[in-house]
Protein backbone atom coordinates (compact mmCIF):
# COMPACT_ATOMS: atom_id res chain seq x y z
CA UNK A 1 0.00 0.00 0.00
CA UNK A 2 1.40 3.58 -0.70
CA UNK A 3 0.47 6.95 -0.37
CA UNK A 4 -0.34 9.65 -3.39
CA UNK A 5 2.94 11.56 -4.62
CA UNK A 6 0.88 14.71 -4.14
CA UNK A 7 0.43 14.14 -0.07
CA UNK A 8 3.82 13.33 0.69
CA UNK A 9 6.03 15.81 -0.74
CA UNK A 10 6.58 17.98 1.96
CA UNK A 11 6.13 14.51 4.14
CA UNK A 12 7.24 14.95 8.02
CA UNK A 13 9.70 12.82 10.01
CA UNK A 14 7.07 10.18 10.40
CA UNK A 15 4.66 9.20 7.56
CA UNK A 16 4.32 5.84 6.11
CA UNK A 17 4.84 6.28 2.24
CA UNK A 18 4.52 2.31 2.03
CA UNK A 19 2.87 -0.27 4.03
CA UNK A 20 3.76 -3.98 3.85
CA UNK A 21 2.94 -6.62 5.56
CA UNK A 22 5.80 -8.76 4.13
CA UNK A 23 9.34 -7.68 4.31
CA UNK A 24 10.64 -4.71 1.90
CA UNK A 25 13.73 -4.38 0.18
CA UNK A 26 15.66 -1.30 -0.15
CA UNK A 27 17.89 -0.27 -2.62
CA UNK A 28 20.78 2.40 -2.00
CA UNK A 29 23.21 4.01 -4.42
CA UNK A 30 26.33 1.81 -2.80
CA UNK A 31 28.04 -0.94 -4.14
CA UNK A 32 25.88 -4.07 -4.94
CA UNK A 33 26.83 -7.55 -5.35
CA UNK A 34 25.59 -9.72 -8.35
CA UNK A 35 23.09 -11.84 -6.25
CA UNK A 36 22.29 -9.26 -3.95
CA UNK A 37 18.96 -8.37 -4.91
CA UNK A 38 18.20 -12.18 -5.54
CA UNK A 39 19.35 -12.67 -1.91
CA UNK A 40 16.89 -10.30 -0.25
CA UNK A 41 14.00 -10.61 -3.50
CA UNK A 42 13.46 -14.06 -2.30
CA UNK A 43 11.96 -13.00 0.73
CA UNK A 44 10.33 -9.19 0.02
CA UNK A 45 7.46 -8.66 -1.75
CA UNK A 46 8.10 -4.58 -2.28
CA UNK A 47 11.32 -3.02 -3.89
CA UNK A 48 12.10 0.83 -2.93
CA UNK A 49 14.19 2.94 -4.13
CA UNK A 50 16.43 5.28 -2.15
CA UNK A 51 16.87 8.28 -4.42
CA UNK A 52 20.41 7.09 -6.56
CA UNK A 53 19.37 3.39 -5.65
CA UNK A 54 16.87 3.61 -8.62
CA UNK A 55 19.69 3.27 -10.78
CA UNK A 56 21.02 0.11 -9.71
CA UNK A 57 17.40 -1.10 -9.73
CA UNK A 58 16.64 -0.30 -13.16
CA UNK A 59 20.04 -1.22 -14.36
CA UNK A 60 18.96 -4.59 -13.25
CA UNK A 61 16.04 -4.83 -15.56
CA UNK A 62 13.29 -3.77 -12.43
CA UNK A 63 10.98 -1.28 -12.07
CA UNK A 64 11.22 0.17 -8.25
CA UNK A 65 7.49 -0.21 -6.81
CA UNK A 66 8.79 3.35 -4.89
CA UNK A 67 11.45 5.53 -5.18
CA UNK A 68 11.98 8.20 -2.20
CA UNK A 69 14.66 10.87 -1.47
CA UNK A 70 15.16 14.63 -2.59
CA UNK A 71 16.05 13.51 -6.07
CA UNK A 72 19.44 15.34 -5.95
CA UNK A 73 20.92 12.12 -7.46
CA UNK A 74 18.18 10.25 -9.56
CA UNK A 75 19.22 11.28 -13.14
CA UNK A 76 16.32 13.03 -15.28
CA UNK A 77 15.90 10.06 -17.70
CA UNK A 78 15.86 7.83 -14.73
CA UNK A 79 13.15 9.36 -13.44
CA UNK A 80 11.31 9.25 -16.88
CA UNK A 81 12.02 5.92 -16.80
CA UNK A 82 9.85 5.28 -13.30
CA UNK A 83 6.08 6.24 -13.40
CA UNK A 84 5.51 9.05 -11.94
CA UNK A 85 2.90 7.67 -9.33
CA UNK A 86 5.94 5.85 -7.97
CA UNK A 87 7.99 8.93 -7.12
CA UNK A 88 8.02 10.44 -3.31
CA UNK A 89 10.56 13.18 -3.32
CA UNK A 90 10.92 14.43 -0.15
CA UNK A 91 12.62 17.87 -0.25
CA UNK A 92 14.42 18.45 3.35
CA UNK A 93 17.92 18.18 3.86
CA UNK A 94 18.56 17.76 6.94
CA UNK A 95 18.42 13.48 6.71
CA UNK A 96 19.85 11.10 4.33
CA UNK A 97 17.89 9.21 1.75
CA UNK A 98 18.42 6.59 3.53
CA UNK A 99 16.35 7.76 6.52
CA UNK A 100 13.79 9.28 4.40
CA UNK A 101 13.31 5.99 3.02
CA UNK A 102 13.37 3.55 6.48
CA UNK A 103 11.10 6.24 8.08
CA UNK A 104 8.36 6.48 5.74
CA UNK A 105 8.44 2.40 5.47
CA UNK A 106 6.45 0.16 7.86
CA UNK A 107 6.85 -3.28 7.07
CA UNK A 108 7.94 -6.61 9.50
CA UNK A 109 11.52 -6.24 8.24
CA UNK A 110 13.37 -4.19 5.59
CA UNK A 111 16.50 -5.46 3.45
CA UNK A 112 18.95 -2.74 2.93
CA UNK A 113 20.96 -3.27 -0.50
CA UNK A 114 23.55 -0.65 -1.53
CA UNK A 115 24.04 0.93 1.74
CA UNK A 116 27.90 -0.21 2.27
CA UNK A 117 31.28 0.24 0.30
CA UNK A 118 31.50 3.16 -1.45
CA UNK A 119 31.43 6.14 1.19
CA UNK A 120 32.58 5.82 4.60
CA UNK A 121 30.67 8.78 5.80
CA UNK A 122 27.49 7.38 4.04
CA UNK A 123 27.58 4.02 5.84
CA UNK A 124 27.98 5.47 9.63
CA UNK A 125 25.01 7.64 8.49
CA UNK A 126 23.09 4.74 8.09
CA UNK A 127 24.03 2.96 10.90
CA UNK A 128 23.02 6.29 12.77
CA UNK A 129 19.86 5.99 11.05
CA UNK A 130 19.23 2.23 11.96
CA UNK A 131 19.55 3.20 15.76
CA UNK A 132 17.50 6.05 15.69
CA UNK A 133 14.59 4.04 13.83
CA UNK A 134 14.98 1.17 15.88
CA UNK A 135 11.40 0.04 15.61
CA UNK A 136 11.64 -0.35 11.71
CA UNK A 137 14.47 -3.63 11.53
CA UNK A 138 16.68 -3.34 8.99
CA UNK A 139 19.48 -6.21 7.76
CA UNK A 140 22.15 -4.27 5.64
CA UNK A 141 23.51 -6.74 3.06
CA UNK A 142 26.94 -6.28 3.07
CA UNK A 143 30.10 -7.86 0.76
CA UNK A 144 30.80 -10.14 3.91
CA UNK A 145 28.27 -9.65 6.21
CA UNK A 146 24.81 -8.98 7.34
CA UNK A 147 24.69 -5.58 9.83
CA UNK A 148 21.70 -4.95 11.95
CA UNK A 149 20.78 -3.01 15.06
CA UNK A 150 20.63 -5.40 18.27
CA UNK A 151 16.73 -5.97 19.61
CA UNK A 152 16.16 -6.41 22.46
CA UNK A 153 16.68 -10.19 22.99
CA UNK A 154 17.89 -12.42 19.41
CA UNK A 155 18.07 -15.95 19.30
CA UNK A 156 20.45 -17.21 16.40
CA UNK A 157 21.71 -20.99 15.23
CA UNK A 158 24.88 -19.60 13.45
CA UNK A 159 27.67 -22.12 12.59
CA UNK A 160 30.01 -22.76 14.93
CA UNK A 161 33.17 -20.27 14.70
CA UNK A 162 31.45 -17.48 12.81
CA UNK A 163 32.67 -14.86 13.35
CA UNK A 164 30.27 -12.55 15.35
CA UNK A 165 31.04 -8.67 15.92
CA UNK A 166 29.35 -6.12 18.20
CA UNK A 167 29.80 -2.16 17.83
CA UNK A 168 28.29 -0.05 20.01
CA UNK A 169 26.83 3.10 19.01
CA UNK A 170 26.28 4.49 22.60
CA UNK A 171 26.57 2.85 26.06
CA UNK A 172 24.98 -0.78 25.93
CA UNK A 173 24.97 -3.47 28.58
CA UNK A 174 23.61 -7.29 27.83
CA UNK A 175 24.13 -10.79 27.69
CA UNK A 176 24.90 -13.57 26.14
CA UNK A 177 25.09 -17.25 25.31
CA UNK A 178 27.21 -19.20 22.52
CA UNK A 179 29.83 -16.56 22.20
CA UNK A 180 33.21 -17.36 22.98
CA UNK A 181 33.88 -14.26 24.73
CA UNK A 182 30.24 -13.38 26.72
CA UNK A 183 29.22 -9.61 27.13
CA UNK A 184 27.87 -10.26 30.61
CA UNK A 185 29.17 -7.82 33.04
CA UNK A 186 30.67 -5.51 30.39
CA UNK A 187 29.71 -1.96 29.33
CA UNK A 188 30.19 -1.04 25.39
CA UNK A 189 30.73 2.23 24.55
CA UNK A 190 32.03 3.77 21.05
CA UNK A 191 35.09 4.81 23.31
CA UNK A 192 35.47 2.17 25.72
CA UNK A 193 35.10 -1.65 25.10
CA UNK A 194 33.77 -2.86 21.90
CA UNK A 195 33.06 -6.13 20.84
CA UNK A 196 34.72 -6.78 17.56
CA UNK A 197 35.71 -10.20 15.89
CA UNK A 198 33.93 -12.54 18.62
CA UNK A 199 33.40 -15.77 17.60
CA UNK A 200 29.69 -18.20 18.02
CA UNK A 201 30.09 -21.67 19.68
CA UNK A 202 26.73 -22.91 17.96
CA UNK A 203 23.38 -20.90 18.86
CA UNK A 204 23.95 -17.83 20.12
CA UNK A 205 21.49 -15.67 22.00
CA UNK A 206 21.75 -12.23 22.79
CA UNK A 207 19.98 -9.55 25.40
CA UNK A 208 20.86 -6.04 25.48
CA UNK A 209 19.34 -3.62 28.40
CA UNK A 210 18.85 -0.72 25.28
CA UNK A 211 19.21 0.12 22.19
CA UNK A 212 22.32 1.33 20.48
CA UNK A 213 24.14 -1.84 19.59
CA UNK A 214 25.25 -2.78 15.96
CA UNK A 215 25.16 -6.82 15.25
CA UNK A 216 27.63 -8.15 12.33
CA UNK A 217 27.51 -11.81 11.48
CA UNK A 218 28.46 -13.43 8.22
CA UNK A 219 26.81 -13.01 4.88
CA UNK A 220 25.48 -16.88 4.31
CA UNK A 221 24.15 -15.92 8.08
CA UNK A 222 21.32 -13.43 5.85
CA UNK A 223 18.26 -16.53 5.78
CA UNK A 224 19.06 -17.13 9.90
CA UNK A 225 18.65 -13.60 10.72
CA UNK A 226 15.45 -12.96 8.47
CA UNK A 227 14.04 -16.22 10.05
CA UNK A 228 14.86 -14.40 13.63
CA UNK A 229 13.06 -11.03 12.77
CA UNK A 230 9.87 -13.20 11.19
CA UNK A 231 9.11 -16.15 13.28
CA UNK A 232 9.28 -14.59 17.08
CA UNK A 233 13.07 -15.17 17.67
CA UNK A 234 13.79 -11.76 18.18
CA UNK A 235 12.41 -8.85 20.22
CA UNK A 236 11.19 -5.15 19.19
CA UNK A 237 12.17 -1.98 20.50
CA UNK A 238 9.14 0.52 20.48
CA UNK A 239 9.63 3.81 18.28
CA UNK A 240 12.00 6.17 19.76
CA UNK A 241 10.08 9.09 21.55
CA UNK A 242 10.52 12.40 19.29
Amino acid sequence: MCLKPENVTNVSKNNVIVRSEKPITLVGGGEIGPDDLNMTLNSANLLVAADGGAHAVLASGRMPDVVIGDFDSLQPGEMHQIPQERLFPIREQDTTDFDKALRNVAAPLVFGVGFTGARVDHQLAVFSSMIRWRDRPCLILGEREVIFHAPPWIRLPVEPGSVVSLFPMRRVTGRSEGLEWPIDGLVLEPDGMIGTSNRALGEMVLEVDGPGLLVMVPREALGLVTQAFLTGQAGRWPARAE
